[in-house]
């Protein structure tokens, strides 16, 4: 069964900093593409940063570029999200996503498994 945990989540004023976690298992942690989406009530996902196979293969939305970095552990079988210099335009529910790669990751509908979501709340 393929379970993906995020945690990490809280309320920070602008200009804070928040670093999500995602715990992954049942799934071939290292071979997937795993991402992290933010979505905010009546707006579809949109894409946060995606991660693939490789260290490399890193792609961000252009209003993260700069302020969130994006890794993974392998070893821990975990995805992190570093979110610095955080803006009220930030705010939303955070997901991670994995799914086998394709070529179109930065599409939400690319990805069949999802975590529960964790809230970011900034403030201004």
């Amino acid at each position: 069964q393929v379970q993906l945990a995020e945690s990490g989540g809280g309320s920070v004023h602008a200009g804070g900093s928040l670093k999500l976690s995602c715990v992954v298992s049942g799934l071939p942690f290292a071979e997937y593409c795993l991402g992290w989406f933010r979505q905010v009530p009546g707006v579809e996902r949109e894409l946060g940063a995606i991660a693939g196979i490789d260290s490399d293969s890193i792609t961000y939305a252009d209003s993260v570029k700069g302020r969130f970095t994006i890794s993974k552990d392998n070893s821990r079988n975990t995805l992190f999200l570093e979110m610095n210099d955080l803006t009220p335009a930030d705010t939303g529910m955070y997901y991670c996503a994995a799914d086998i790669c394709t070529g179109f990751d930065t599409l939400e509908s690319s990805y069949n498994y999802w975590g529960q979501g964790t809230q970011v709340t900034v403030s201004s």
